[in-house]
C-alpha cells in the first residue's frame, strides 16, 4: 500500500473524512453523539493483545453510546504490515473484532491523518500533546468534543480509562 492521501487545511472532528476497512467513505460525524475511544493498532506488536481489552470494552458499552474507532499504523517498525484483508482477518480471527476498523492511516508526520492532526492537539494525563508515540495509544472523545488522551502503556481494563469511558457516555452527561 502506498502513502495514505494527503489532507489540506483545518477541519472540523465531525467533517473529518475516514474510510472503513471495507472502502466505505464516511465521516467522523457519524459517530457524534457517542463517547468514541480512538485507537491506532497494530498486528504485530507488544501491545497487540490489548484489541481483546478494547472488544471487551466495546461489547460491554455499546449499548450506551459507546464505540471503539481501530486505525491501522504501519509507522512504528512496521508492525503493521498486512494488507487490509490481511489486517480485517487478523483480527477477526484471533481477536473476534466486532468495532469498526478504518484503512491504515498515518498519526505522526506529514501525511498525518486529519483526525490526528486533531486528536494530537490534546495533552495525556502528564500533559503532554504532539505525536503518537506508539501502537494502541488511545483519545476518548466525549459526545461535548472534549478529549482525554491515553498513551499505549494504558490498558483497556485500566480503571482510569473505563472511568473516563463511563463518564463519557452519554447517558451519563
Amino acid at each position: 500500500m502506498g502513502d495514505p492521501p494527503t489532507y489540506a487545511g483545518s477541519m472540523e472532528l465531525n467533517d473529518i473524512p475516514l474510510t472503513t476497512i471495507e472502502g466505505t467513505e464516511t465521516t467522523f460525524g457519524e459517530y457524534s453523539g457517542k463517547a468514541v475511544l480512538v485507537v491506532n493498532v497494530a498486528s504485530r506488536c507488544g501491545f497487540t493483545p490489548q484489541y481483546a481489552g478494547l472488544e471487551k470494552l466495546y461489547e460491554q458499552f455499546a449499548d450506551r453510546g459507546f464505540t471503539v474507532l481501530g486505525f491501522p499504523c504501519n509507522q512504528f517498525m512496521f508492525q503493521e504490515p498486512g494488507s487490509t484483508s490481511d489486517i480485517k482477518e487478523f483480527c477477526s480471527n484471533t481477536y473476534g473484532v466486532t468495532f469498526p476498523m478504518f484503512d491504515k492511516v498515518h498519526v505522526n508526520g506529514r501525511n498525518k491523518h486529519p483526525l490526528y492532526e486533531k486528536l494530537t492537539e490534546n495533552p495525556d494525563d502528564a500533559g503532554e500533546a504532539g505525536k503518537v508515540l506508539w501502537n494502541f495509544e488511545k483519545f476518548l472523545v466525549a459526545p461535548d468534543g472534549t478529549v482525554r488522551r491515553f498513551r499505549s502503556a494504558v490498558k483497556p481494563d485500566a480503571p482510569e480509562l473505563v472511568d473516563a469511558i463511563k463518564s463519557a457516555l452519554p447517558d451519563s452527561m
